[in-house]
């Protein structure tokens, strides 16, 4: 689904340069879990906003499904962010003045979708998600998790190929991050939802089914949990980390 060749992304001018990305390469197969990790400055959120359009590439190129971003005119930018990705926000960002539903359904509504077409995807994503009774209420008439669950929803309706999200858990207290790692896992392997979260937390890291872990702008290492238990894995991305040196309070 996605293909990372061999970034880079500097900053600055001639007199001085930050190199955020050292070619940095990898794939990721449709129906992956990833987490990126790295230490404060490692480059982490550089590479996903370069996969999502925020930022642009100074040299490599990044293709979804086949298609090369990089090479996007900027008039077709916004289209490819509606229709191929989806975003998982800290806090939310639902329209308090819409329903769930419509905050819902909001991504199609924009792309011109029928009123029937609309329906059938919310209703269908609600129901996954556990939040088909509270479609009518509005965001500040419901619970944060209820929330979390139409947040997830908006992010898939629409059909997009990856989903996103950067530090999903940052703002959340340690009940919360847990509700909303459970979440994107029920999305991930039984919506078939393909994620791709940055995070500095090795807990929130350990609900991935791969993690790699980023350092001064290069690949450092990466970890598959295969069978293991979500426990022992997390236990081994403390020892990644471990490796990475620096400050590790910045990454766990």
């Amino acid at each position: 689904m996605l293909q990372v060749r061999n970034i880079e992304k500097y900053y600055g001018d001639k007199n001085n340069i930050t190199k955020a990305l050292d070619r940095v390469s990898f794939d990721v197969a449709d129906g992956e879990f990833i987490a990126i990790m790295g230490a404060s400055g490692s480059g982490k959120t550089t590479l996903l906003n370069c996969i999502s359009t925020i930022d642009t590439v100074s040299a490599g190129d990044i293709l979804l499904d086949g298609e090369s971003i990089a090479e996007l005119p900027s008039r077709e930018l916004a289209k490819f962010r509606r229709e191929k990705l989806g975003f998982v926000f800290q806090d939310f960002n639902l329209l308090d003045t819409l329903t769930l539903e419509e905050n819902i359904g909001l991504a199609l509504t924009l792309n011109h979708a029928s009123p029937v077409t609309v329906q059938k995807r919310v209703m269908q994503a609600a129901a996954q998600l556990g939040i088909g009774d509270v479609l009518s209420k509005f965001p500040y008439q419901v619970s944060g998790g209820q929330k979390q669950r139409a947040a997830c929803a908006r992010a898939m309706v629409a059909g997009q190929s990856l989903l996103l999200a950067d530090e999903p858990t940052g703002a959340l207290d340690s009940s919360a991050s847990k509700n909303l790692l459970e979440i994107m896992t029920q999305m991930n392997q039984n919506m078939g939802a393909t994620i791709l979260m940055v995070t500095h937390d090795a807990y929130s890291a350990s609900y991935a089914g791969r993690v790699l872990f980023l350092k001064d702008g290069r690949l450092f290492n990466e970890l598959l949990r295969g069978n293991r238990s979500r426990s022992v894995f997390y236990h081994e991305i403390l020892d990644v980390l471990a490796l990475l040196g620096g400050d590790i309070s910045d990454v766990i």
